[in-house]
C-alpha cells in the first residue's frame, strides 16, 4: 500500500488549508452559530475544491477534510460532496450527471444525506427508469429525527427501509430545526408523500455509507489534531509553581496518548479511502476506520479539553468546538459498539458487502 499523496491531492488539501485557515477564525465561526458561513462556502466552490473531489478522489477528500476538521469550519463539505457529487458521479444515470453535477461542482448546490437506512421510511407508488433500478421515481413517507447540514440544503438523499437511494428536494419535505450537539445546521425531516427520484441500484447504499464513514473520519482526525494543538499550546504557555504544564509528566502522557489516537484515526482513514479509491476490497477497512474515529475521537477532544483545565469548561474557548464535534463524530454513522458488531459480522461471513461490485460499476462508467 502507498499512501503518498498526488501532486493533485496535495495541491487540494493545500488551499483547503488555506482556505479553511483565512476564514474559520474564532470570532467568525461565533458569528456563523449553527448556519453554514457563506462566504467560506462561496470561496470553496470559487476555488473548485468541491468539484475537485471527482479528481482527487477519496483520498483527496479525506485530506480536504483533516484541514476542515483543524479550524471545524462551519460549511456542509463533507455532507455535500459524499451524499451528493461522489453519489451522483458514481451511481447516478448519465442525465443525472449532467442535471446535477455542475451545481454540487462549484457549491451552488449544496447535498446532505438522512443516513443510515430508516425503517419507518417508505416509498409508495415507485416507477422503474430506463436503465431498470436506476432514475426511477416515488413518494417517500416517513421521519428522519435529523439529518445533518439539512436546513442549508438544496436535496437530500434518503436512504429508505430496503436501502434504495432517493433524491429528495428539501422544498417538498418538512424540515423543523433541531439541535445536535455540534453547531451543525441540522434539520428533523419530514415526508409525506414527498416526490422522489432514484439514486443508483444494488450496491450503492452500502458503497456510500462506505464512503461517507471513511470521509467522516478523515473530518474526526482533523478534529482531534485541532483539539491537540490548542491544547499543546495551552500547555506551553501557561505555568504552574514557575513551570509550564507541558513540563508535568502527567500532562506529557496524556498528551502522548491523544497523539497515538489521532495518528490512528488518520492512518486508518488513509488506507480505507486509498483502498477505495484502488478498487480493492475495503469493508473492514472502512469499519475499521470507523471504529477509531469513534472510539479514539472521543477520548482525544475529552483529553484536550481537560488539558485547558478549567478552561476547558469556558463554552466560549474555541477547544470547546473541536470537543463538541468530536462527540457529533463519534457517533454518527454508527457508535464504537455498533461497528464492532458490523466488522464482527464481516468477519464471520468473509470479507465484502458490495462496495466493490459497485466500484468496479462506477469505474466502467468513466
Amino acid at each position: 500500500m502507498d499512501f503518498t499523496p498526488t501532486q493533485d491531492q496535495v495541491a487540494a488539501a493545500d488551499l483547503a488549508a488555506r482556505i479553511f485557515g483565512d476564514l474559520s477564525t474564532p470570532e467568525r465561526l461565533a458569528a456563523a452559530g449553527t448556519g453554514t458561513d457563506p462566504e467560506l462556502w462561496k470561496a470553496l466552490g470559487s476555488a473548485g475544491l468541491p468539484g475537485a473531489v471527482e479528481e482527487t478522489g477519496l483520498l483527496g477528500l479525506v485530506l480536504m477534510l483533516e484541514e476542515q476538521g483543524r479550524t471545524t469550519a462551519q460549511v456542509p463539505f463533507a455532507a455535500s460532496c459524499v451524499y451528493g457529487l461522489l453519489a451522483v458521479a458514481r451511481h447516478g444515470t448519465s442525465e443525472q450527471r449532467d442535471r446535477l453535477l455542475p451545481g454540487l461542482r462549484d457549491g451552488t448546490e449544496v447535498a446532505t444525506g438522512a443516513f443510515p437506512a430508516r425503517a419507518g421510511v417508505r416509498v409508495d407508488g415507485a416507477e422503474t427508469g430506463e436503465t431498470g433500478s436506476d432514475g426511477g421515481t416515488g413518494r417517500l413517507t416517513g421521519v428522519v429525527p435529523w439529518v445533518p447540514w439539512l436546513r442549508d440544503a438544496s436535496w437530500v438523499l434518503v436512504a429508505a427501509a430496503d436501502r434504495g437511494l432517493w433524491r429528495v428536494r428539501t422544498a417538498d419535505a418538512g424540515c423543523d430545526a433541531v439541535e445536535l450537539t455540534a453547531p451543525w445546521s441540522a434539520g428533523r425531516l419530514v415526508l409525506d408523500g414527498a416526490p422522489a427520484e432514484r439514486i443508483g441500484g444494488p450496491g450503492a447504499y452500502d458503497d456510500i455509507l462506505a464512503m461517507a464513514r471513511t470521509a467522516f473520519a478523515g473530518l474526526q482526525a482533523g478534529v482531534c489534531e485541532g483539539s491537540l494543538a490548542r491544547a499543546v499550546e495551552y500547555t506551553n504557555e501557561r505555568e504552574q509553581f514557575g513551570r509550564p504544564l507541558a513540563a508535568k509528566q502527567g500532562v506529557q502522557l496524556r498528551s502522548a496518548d491523544a497523539y497515538m489516537d489521532t495518528e490512528a484515526i488518520r492512518v486508518t482513514a488513509y488506507e480505507a479511502a486509498w483502498r477505495r479509491d484502488e478498487g480493492l476490497p475495503c469493508a473492514g477497512h472502512v469499519l475499521t476506520a470507523a471504529w477509531w474515529a469513534s472510539e479514539a475521537g472521543r477520548r482525544v477532544v475529552h483529553a484536550g479539553q481537560h488539558l485547558h483545565g478549567g478552561m476547558g469548561a469556558d463554552l466560549e474557548h474555541p477547544v470547546h468546538r473541536h470537543f463538541l464535534w468530536g462527540r457529533q463524530l463519534d457517533a454518527y454513522l454508527g457508535c464504537g459498539g455498533e461497528l464492532l458488531a458490523e466488522l464482527g459480522d464481516l468477519i464471520a461471513g468473509g470479507e465484502g458487502s458490495g462496495t466493490e461490485e459497485a466500484g468496479a460499476t462506477w469505474a466502467a462508467r468513466k
